[in-house]
C-alpha cells in the first residue's frame, strides 16, 4: 500500500505541472492572438533550464501570475513596461521591460527588426523559447535555438509551445524537487 501511494504522489505532481503549463500556454496564446489582431508588438521569453537572471535583473520586477490580460496590458503602447521583453519563469511573469542581447548572425534576413533580432539573440545563448508579435505586420513568430519560425497561427503557436514545454519522453524529467524516471528506465 505504501509503495503505490508514494508512487501516486509523483504521478499527481507530474499531472499538476502539466496542467499548469497547459494553462500558461493558453494564457500566452490568448494574449498573443489579441495583440496580433491590434498590431501590438510583443516579446515574451519563456525560461526553461538555462537561468537568465541577468536578463530578469535588467528589467522591472513583476512576479505575477501569467494572465492574458496582464500580458496585453504590459505591451500596450505608451505604457511604462511596453518596451523590452517579458520574462516568464515557472509560470510567473518575473520581469518586464527587459533588455535582450541581439543576434550577431550576419545571415539574418534584412527585413527582421530589433524585436526579432532580440528574440534570436536570447535563444542563441539560452534554451529559452521566445514568442514575438510583429508591430508592423501583426504576425506571430517563435524563436528557439537561434532559429525563427514565422507567420504562425494561434493553433500552430499552441502546438509549438506544447511540443517544447510539455515533453513526456524526456528521461529523468525534473518535477519540483524530485527526479521522476521515465517508463523506459
Amino acid at each position: 500500500i505504501g509503495r503505490s501511494r508514494f508512487r501516486n504522489i509523483f504521478v499527481f505532481e507530474e499531472e499538476t505541472d502539466t496542467v499548469k503549463i497547459r494553462a500558461l500556454i493558453e494564457e500566452i496564446v490568448k494574449a498573443v492572438t489579441s495583440m496580433a489582431k491590434t498590431y501590438t508588438g510583443a516579446l515574451i521569453v519563456i525560461e526553461r533550464e538555462t537561468k537568465i537572471g541577468d536578463i530578469v535583473n535588467s528589467g522591472i520586477q513583476v512576479d505575477a501570475n501569467v494572465t492574458s490580460e496582464l500580458l496585453v496590458n504590459i505591451f500596450s503602447p505608451n505604457t511604462p513596461l511596453h518596451d523590452g521583453a517579458v520574462v516568464i519563469r515557472e509560470s510567473k511573469i518575473k520581469a518586464a521591460a527587459c533588455f535582450l542581447p541581439l543576434t550577431e548572425n550576419p545571415n539574418i534576413s534584412k527585413d527582421l527588426g530589433t524585436r526579432h533580432r532580440a528574440a534570436l539573440g536570447i535563444t542563441e545563448v539560452s534554451d529559452s523559447i521566445v514568442v514575438v508579435v510583429s508591430e508592423e505586420s501583426g504576425k506571430i513568430s517563435v524563436a528557439l535555438n537561434g532559429g525563427l519560425t514565422r507567420n504562425l497561427t494561434s493553433d500552430n503557436l499552441r502546438k509549438a509551445l506544447n511540443k517544447n514545454l510539455i515533453d513526456k519522453d524526456v528521461p529523468n524529467k525534473k518535477i519540483g524537487l524530485w527526479k521522476v524516471k521515465s517508463k523506459n528506465e
